[in-house]
């Protein structure tokens, strides 16, 4: 696993903690933070953690690209395209993981950080946690899948209302809008108790899952169930089935090892 400058990675009972860390711009993503990301992503889909968790440090989540590396004009454009491929890659790889992905905003998520944010399968906000699409206060519009994300979670009438007003998003407000699971008073407990209880889950099963999901909206009704009655048949060779199936007539709780 490669070291990084601006994230640290943390191992626990199969969960990877990947917190972003540039404190002095509230993780504000530069080049080289992109790039990080891109790489500890990539590491993360294929190794063998049960739980991917992206969170940030010092009360910020992660406001976006940083705009003191910008200089205000067209020769922009090189460096904006250097930090959206690595971070797109980033994000594809935490939504296509085959496993479960919570990203924790414990504080401002803002243009490329609102994208980010919404790639988790669990949205977890700390209570002074909120969420901004910020790019037209610079004259900009948005990347890092925002644009992707938002109508299919809140409507096209609301994500352009989110996009075109630029309102900051208050966590109950995104709680009630779609674009987050829950609040949590005690931020740091409930991102753990969440961790942990997605890692004893059956791995293979919850990754499948989100697979059906994030392909259901380029098939119809007949292409979808065609691909469940695939991907549960395909299930019953897993040892996780078994063990599942064992618990249930044993009338005991299931014990999952992600295999």
């Amino acid at each position: 696993m490669a070291e990084f400058d601006h994230l640290t990675l943390k191992r626990t009972d199969d969960v990877a903690r990947v917190t972003m860390h540039r404190p002095e711009t509230h993780n504000a993503m530069n080049p080289a933070m992109a790039s990080e990301l891109r790489t500890v992503t990539a590491d993360l889909y294929e190794d063998d953690s049960r739980c991917i968790v992206l969170t940030g440090s010092d009360g910020a989540f992660n406001t976006g690209a940083d705009l003191s590396v910008l200089s205000g004009d067209a020769s922009d454009g090189r460096t904006l395209r250097s930090i959206a491929s690595s971070l797109h890659r980033a994000i594809e790889n935490l939504s296509r993981a085959p496993k479960p992905v919570i990203t924790g905003i414990n504080g401002v998520a803002a243009g490329g950080g609102f994208g980010l944010a919404l790639a988790g399968d669990i949205v977890l906000l700390a209570e002074d946690a909120r969420l901004e699409f910020a790019y037209p206060r610079v004259g900009l519009t948005g990347d890092a899948g925002s644009t992707f994300f938002l109508p299919k979670l809140v409507g096209l009438r609301r994500a352009k209302e989110i996009a075109l007003l630029d309102e900051p998003i208050s966590p109950e407000r995104a709680v009630e809008m779609g674009l987050a699971t829950e609040v949590a008073s005690e931020f740091d407990d409930r991102l753990a108790e969440l961790a942990a209880r997605l890692a004893d889950g059956p791995t293979r099963a919850h990754g499948a899952t989100k697979r059906l999901f994030n392909r259901s909206a380029g098939r119809d009704l007949s292409a979808q169930m065609a691909a469940e009655t695939d991907t549960i048949a395909r299930m019953t060779a897993t040892d996780d089935y078994r063990r599942g199936l064992d618990a249930f007539f044993g009338d005991e709780e299931s014990s999952f090892e992600g295999e």
